[in-house]
């Protein structure tokens, strides 16, 4: 996750409260999708950007994951992340954000 795409996440946590806000991913491997998680729940392990510290436990999902599709609408999900269902290794993917909800959110839905 960049360093802009940090703070940004920072000021919506501050703004709105870590309680009100989740982190939608569509990083193409699980490994990488991950990382970005862990930078959003428990601070970014670089300790580069404005999250280095920083643990905000915020809700994170994969954009293929079933919690994040059966809210948005069918058709619109699939022109715009159907394909990639396809080719990604969705299993993988939300095996790792699972991962990381289980170690570090501190918000349950």
């Amino acid at each position: 996750m960049d360093l802009e795409n940090q703070k940004r996440v920072k000021e919506a946590a501050e703004q709105y409260g870590a309680e009100n806000v989740i982190v939608i991913f569509g990083a193409a491997e699980g490994e990488a999708a991950g990382l970005a998680a862990e930078t959003v729940t428990n601070g970014d392990p670089t300790f580069a950007g404005s999250l280095a510290g920083v643990p905000l436990g915020l809700r994170v999902y994969h954009c293929t994951e079933q919690a994040f599709k059966s809210q948005v609408d069918s058709t619109v999900y699939d022109e715009q992340i159907g394909m990639m269902e396809m080719v990604l290794n969705v299993e993988e993917i939300a095996t790792e954000m699972k991962s990381i909800r289980d170690q570090f959110c501190k918000f349950k839905d």
